[in-house]
């Protein structure tokens, strides 16, 4: 009988420590599969403050993305503008491009490191939710006979 408890309890903790995600670059892995985005905010799903600060990290990648774009497309555009037409080509569209430009990289350094966090503060939860150290067995004896009673 408590060759099955420990039997059992070590292959819940290692149920729960092959649940870690792993990031390989920008892309999410669990056992070696990737997961899409939504997948890995199912799984964050449990952690409430790993949850946030990987969609804080995404929202800031969609924020810094959108700088950048318009940034690119006012430079763009008015380089355009210039090559075809008389008018000086620095104009105002370029310096409100460069400006937008200058702001979406702080925003986007920032991304990585929530996602990051988001992913690591999930994974120290797992490991600390597989350690043995809130398990609890203990023989009991009533009226009725004795029994093993394990608390996690």
């Amino acid at each position: 009988m408590k060759n099955l408890i420990v039997l059992l309890a070590i292959l819940l903790s290692s149920f729960a420590y092959s649940q870690e995600i792993t990031m390989q670059g920008h892309k999410y892995f669990v056992n070696g599969q990737q997961l899409s985005s939504r997948e890995v905010k199912e799984k964050l799903a449990s952690n409430a403050q790993a949850l946030e600060l990987f969609k804080s990290g995404k929202n800031k990648a969609s924020l810094g993305g959108m700088f950048l774009g318009l940034g690119v497309a006012f430079c763009t555009a008015d380089l355009v503008k210039g090559l075809v037409s008389d008018e000086d080509y620095p104009g105002p569209a370029t310096y409100i491009g460069a400006g937008l430009l200058v702001v979406s990289v702080p925003i986007l350094i920032g991304k990585n490191k929530k996602m990051t966090q988001g992913i690591e503060m999930y994974n120290a939860g797992l490991k600390n939710s597989g350690d043995f150290e809130d398990l609890e067995l203990n023989m009991i004896a009533n009226q009725n006979g004795y029994g093993i009673q394990l608390r996690f």
